[in-house]
């Protein structure tokens, strides 16, 4: 048996079993020590790739996909620097709890350590931020090691989608020659041996842990519910049904999917700007907060939580984490979300008070209204824009945002609708990078994708538009640009006005519709409002890249945000005088 036969036998093995655990897709980025990895992913029937030449990129787009089909996606790369190219995506979906396997090919032990070309330490290189490593044997042929093989590949899949989800990491070091026998796939391949079937269960509570915490929601008068980003539509349609019969509000961060699509009149979309104001927070003492999935994106949320002292605080998590940054956790419960929420409903005695509740929905009424305002100025704004996309996003599509401004206008401005936008965003390390790939990844298996994004970021990952231009992906891209890094602008540097442009507000100056030629999409730079639905809605019928810039004023987009919260603070003060007793 020669080292050929040895390295199909094994590789094709390893690459088998990936998709026998329901891997359909794959990234891959070209190299060299990769070529058999390669050359097996893109034989298998069942698996598809995507081709991406910089793994930085690659990296990012292979998260997107995972995180639109919610499976586990395969990326490979060569050995070397390349590895280390995907160490952001790594990052990002360790914190969001995203399943990737990590494919990296390397040099075999005899050339590590001794000067070899393109060969780093990649043992154990990503640390903390992945879940598992597994350092592959060299490649042989024997009904011991191919077994190996397809088992490491099954653990691989499993440990990636086990609660809490993320990345895993599979070294392979390789001899020369890098081709297998591409004749003999087939054979090895219908040579399976049954490798261990992983049976993986969901965390749950006993009925006596259960009673006793439905004792503490029936005692509670005036709780609430604060969700984050959620993983399932199980969840999500558990949380409502338990807040119906409890009667509480929830407050519904855009990544928990709750705000479109729903019809649940309990649900409050507009906390960030009512928690703005500190009469509002006054007003507002909870006894109880029950939190699911991932910590918003609101910090007024997060800074009115802290203050909460008074209250018991849960927090729920299917994935046996500690998503608490607030510190004042009274219970950390560790079970699968829908469950738990069943299981509180069957419990809960009677609906608490529904003055409570009403005093929410009112509140948050008054504040829809006074930000919707935002709407009758005629320029360019970058908080209008987030107003009018719930109207213009086509039915059951695909809204990415980008971090820094971009997503906390989306938490400020899109409010509750109909139509099942489901929004995306990279809030695992809330990094600007890899958004426009992430995106792109999205657009893979998801029809409908529009991106918003700053212009900082859009240039952080000009790369990415190549994966666009070169498998044709459908995207639409709403870059606003402001000239520079504008979240800055609302934080306390942006006071020191000698150094803050250098430092913070950094303005490139630079033409995008050059970049967007240059990887072949179809570039528009609007003029008003007008012009911006026009060409928006039109690109849902043009295939392809569509960018379309929206140039807005930093200073302006401050003056106006800090001018719209006082108004709506205003108005939100009218309502509360009117609750006087």
């Amino acid at each position: 048996m020669n080292e050929q036969d040895s390295l199909t036998a094994y590789a094709a093995s390893f690459i088998d079993e990936l998709a026998r655990n329901q891997v359909k897709h794959a990234v891959i980025s070209p190299g060299s020590r990769s070529t058999p990895l390669a050359l097996l992913l893109a034989e298998h029937p069942d698996i598809t790739i995507h081709i991406n030449v910089d793994e930085r990129s690659a990296g990012f787009f292979a998260l997107g996909l995972a995180k639109a089909s919610h499976e586990p996606v395969a990326m490979l790369c060569t050995s070397g620097t390349a590895t280390a190219n995907f160490y952001p995506a790594i990052v990002e979906a360790f914190y969001a709890r995203v399943p990737l396997i990590v494919l990296t090919a390397d040099r075999p032990h005899e050339l590590r350590d001794v000067g070899a070309p393109q060969t780093i330490d990649q043992i154990q290189m990503y640390g903390k931020h992945v879940k598992w490593f597994a350092e592959m044997a060299i490649p042989e042929n024997t009904d011991v090691m191919v077994r190996y093989a397809r088992t490491i590949s099954a653990r691989a899949a499993a440990t990636a989608v086990k609660q809490p989800r993320g990345p895993v990491h599979v070294n392979f070091p390789l001899r020369e020659p890098l081709v297998p026998a591409m004749q003999d796939v087939q054979t090895y391949r219908g040579q399976r041996e049954a490798t261990v079937q992983v049976e993986a269960g969901d965390l749950s509570l006993s009925a006596k842990q259960m009673d006793n915490l439905a004792s503490l929601l029936n005692q509670s008068k005036a709780a609430m519910i604060v969700c984050g980003e959620l993983q399932t539509t199980e969840s999500r349609e558990a949380i409502i049904q338990l807040a119906d019969k409890w009667n509480v509000p929830i407050l519904a961060d855009p990544l928990s999917q709750l705000r479109s699509g729903q019809s649940a009149v309990n649900i409050i979309d507009c906390y960030d700007t009512i928690l703005r104001a500190e009469r509002a927070c006054e007003a507002f003492s909870p006894d109880l907060i029950l939190r699911f999935g991932a910590m918003p994106v609101s910090k007024p949320l997060l800074l009115y939580m802290k203050k909460q002292r008074q209250a018991v605080h849960m927090v729920v998590d299917g994935g046996a984490g500690w998503r608490e940054p607030a510190g004042l956790a009274t219970n950390m419960i560790q079970s699968e979300e829908t469950s738990f929420c069943q299981g509180m409903t069957a419990r809960l005695q009677e609906a608490q008070d529904s003055i409570w509740l009403s005093k929410w929905v009112t509140i948050n009424h008054a504040a829809k209204q006074a930000l919707s305002s935002i709407r009758d100025g005629a320029e360019l704004d970058e908080g209008k824009l987030f107003s009018l996309l719930s109207d213009l996003m086509p039915e059951d599509s695909h809204l990415f945002v980008g971090n820094s401004m971009p997503i906390r206008d989306l938490d400020t401005f899109f409010f509750t609708n109909n139509k099942s936008i489901h929004t995306y965003a990279n809030r695992g390390a809330n990094g600007i990078d890899g958004v426009v790939s992430t995106a792109l990844g999205v657009s893979t298996v998801k029809e409908n994708t529009v991106l918003v994004i700053g212009d900082l970021s859009f240039f952080h990952d000009m790369n990415g538009l190549l994966a666009a231009k070169l498998q044709k992906q459908n995207l639409t891209i709403l870059l606003v640009n402001n000239d520079g890094g504008g979240i800055f602008s609302f934080l306390p540097q942006s006071s020191e006005k000698e150094y803050f442009e250098v430092l913070f507000g950094t303005p490139h100056g630079l033409d995008f519709e050059l970049a967007v030629k240059l990887y072949g999409g179809n570039y528009h730079k609007v003029q008003n409002w007008d012009d911006f639905q026009e060409n928006f809605t039109k690109s849902f019928t043009v295939p392809g890249l569509k960018v379309i810039e929206v140039p807005t004023n930093r200073e302006e987009n401050v003056l106006k945000h800090r001018e719209l919260w006082n108004y709506v603070s205003r108005e939100m003060n009218i309502v509360l005088d009117k609750e006087k007793p």
